[in-house]
């Protein structure tokens, strides 16, 4: 099947309404250098050398190598029913799953908004459980963690529809760099997200306890179940202390999966979903821009990145991002679109500094204005980019080559204060005391409370955790408890050297004015004298 039949067939089955047509505004960045107006038109049909390259690069990333058939007898069948024939997990029936119940039951319009977000992922996630042999409510955990907001940040700064924290996410090879955060990633963060519940099953043999240790840490269920055992009582879910945090965490998936297996129960409707891709994987072998992408898709730059939010940056770097992932209904188009497109596909690229400079002089290197600079790389002010740092900048006519594999997956932005000369200021490391808090460190250190903040990457009202390594800049060195003792010691010995010196030096004679030339009454004095 051609991808234009393919695409035709799609439009006419897709359950999802389709994406506008008028293409989003870019963002107030530099121009890309040629358009392709036939991605907003009708076109004729394609050539068959441009149909047989669209083709290559079109694939459905679960079924890699399999024919999409939307004529199957199950491609039509009601997503939720696929699901519910899944559940596996024990049911949860307390105080807890009805107080979620009642908090959704009251927002229909919420449930509505989260229920068509997920409709876009939810064949792929409920795929990919389906092949692990997991049970099925587990496909439903993003409406607990982000009601499938894939760009959505908590205040812990977990990232992404299923919420990874930093360190978590690099233990399960999510990159995060200037360029992109795989947290982000629909694909990527998904198969991360089901690799560290299988972790956890394994650990716990209990799919209620790692569901408990997806939300709270492993190490905090595992002591709960410690302190029990010790205390001879149950380690199930119920009979765990836990925050309360944590305690409602899995009766609110029993709710979203009670809503699923009955939503007329709780006066709630949920969007027809098909039982096919919502979306393909359209190979990327070059660097394109973010913009020229949507523009060659034919949708917005808005609707493209809700497919693909893990782009940090207005560029797509082929070495480590190969694939974006499209809609049916504008997938071939894009597919094909590229394939014919001659022009540049990029107007940015990586560059690494040589040396540590300011951002003006940064900007002048690379032909920007200093404030472009600054914005597309978020360089706060009163900043030095360091050397060996990775900027983004714009890519002259006589760059050729993409940016490497090595750069795209360990690009990294270092700054350091811009002092002025006469500071002198040095790095140092210190430990947080019981109170630090950003505010009595730059009063210690004599420094601005926006400095610290700045240099620690936190708010400028945030507390430290006792122990924690701070980061300060300045030439003042404050005086250490010992040191003070040093100092009232050294003051204390001068004190009695200077006593005992005294009483040992002999007094000098004693000299009378008139010896000195004085005159008037001393003169008296002098002269009776033996």
């Amino acid at each position: 099947m051609s991808p234009l039949v393919l695409a035709t067939l799609l439009a006419a089955c897709a359950t999802t309404t389709p994406p506008p047509a008028d293409l989003a505004t870019p963002a107030p960045l530099p121009a890309t250098t040629t358009a392709v107006e036939a991605a907003a038109a009708p076109e004729a049909p394609a050539p068959v050398a441009v149909r047989a390259m669209a083709a290559e690069l079109l694939e459905d990333n679960l079924r890699p190598g399999e024919k999409i058939d939307l004529d199957a007898a199950d491609a039509s069948t009601d997503l939720w029913g696929r699901l519910r024939q899944g559940f596996q997990l024990p049911d949860l029936d307390d105080e807890w799953v009805r107080k979620a119940e009642a908090w959704y039951s009251a927002r229909p319009e919420y449930v509505e908004r989260m229920t068509a977000r997920g409709s876009r992922y939810l064949f792929h996630i409920v795929d990919e459980v389906e092949k692990r042999g997991m049970p099925t409510e587990l496909a439903l955990l993003p409406f607990i963690e982000s009601a499938f907001v894939t760009h959505a940040v908590s205040r812990t700064k977990a990232t992404g529809m299923w919420q990874f924290m930093p360190a978590t996410g690099r233990d399960f090879d999510l990159k995060q760099n200037i360029f992109r955060d795989d947290r982000r990633d629909v694909l990527a963060s998904t198969r991360a997200a089901l690799d560290y519940l299988e972790r956890l099953h394994k650990q716990f043999g209990d799919w209620h306890l790692a569901l408990a240790a997806y939300n709270w840490g492993q190490g905090n269920v595992s002591k709960a179940i410690a302190r029990n055992q010790k205390l001879g009582l149950p380690t199930d879910y119920a009979s765990l202390k836990m925050p309360d945090e944590t305690r409602y965490y899995v009766p609110k998936l029993q709710a979203v999966k009670n809503i699923v297996f009955n939503p007329d129960r709780y006066a709630l409707a949920l969007p027809q979903v098909a039982n096919h891709p919502y979306f393909l994987s359209v190979k990327v072998e070059r660097d394109i821009d973010v913009a020229l992408a949507a523009e060659l898709a034919g949708i917005t730059l808005e609707t493209f990145q809700q497919f693909n939010p893990q782009m940090n940056k207005p560029v797509i770097l082929a070495a480590a991002t190969s694939q974006v992932l499209l809609p049916y209904e504008q997938a071939s188009a894009f597919a094909e679109n590229l394939a014919r497109h001659d022009g540049p596909l990029a107007t940015w690229t990586a560059w690494v500094v040589p040396k540590t400079m300011s951002p003006a002089e940064a900007a002048k290197r690379t032909g920007m204005a200093e404030s472009a600079l600054r914005e597309i790389n978020r360089i706060p002010p009163k900043m030095l980019v360091k050397a060996g740092s990775t900027l983004l900048v714009p890519r002259g006519e006589h760059v050729h080559d993409d940016v490497s594999e090595r750069l795209a997956d360990t690009a990294s932005l270092n700054l350091a204060p811009d002092a002025p000369p006469q500071g002198n200021l040095r790095r140092m490391s210190v430990k947080a005391g019981k109170a630090d808090t950003v505010s009595t460190v730059a009063a210690r250190y004599k420094v601005r409370t926006e400095q610290v903040a700045q240099w620690n990457k936190v708010g400028n009202k945030a507390r430290f955790k006792p122990g924690q390594a701070i980061v300060v800049y300045t030439a003042f060195q404050p005086a250490t408890s010992k040191a003070k003792a040093k100092v009232a010691a050294r003051s204390v010995a001068k004190g009695k050297a200077t006593k005992t010196a005294r009483a040992a030096k002999p007094a000098a004679p004693r000299t009378f004015a008139k010896d000195r030339g004085g005159k008037g009454r001393n003169n008296a004095v002098a002269s009776a004298a033996p």
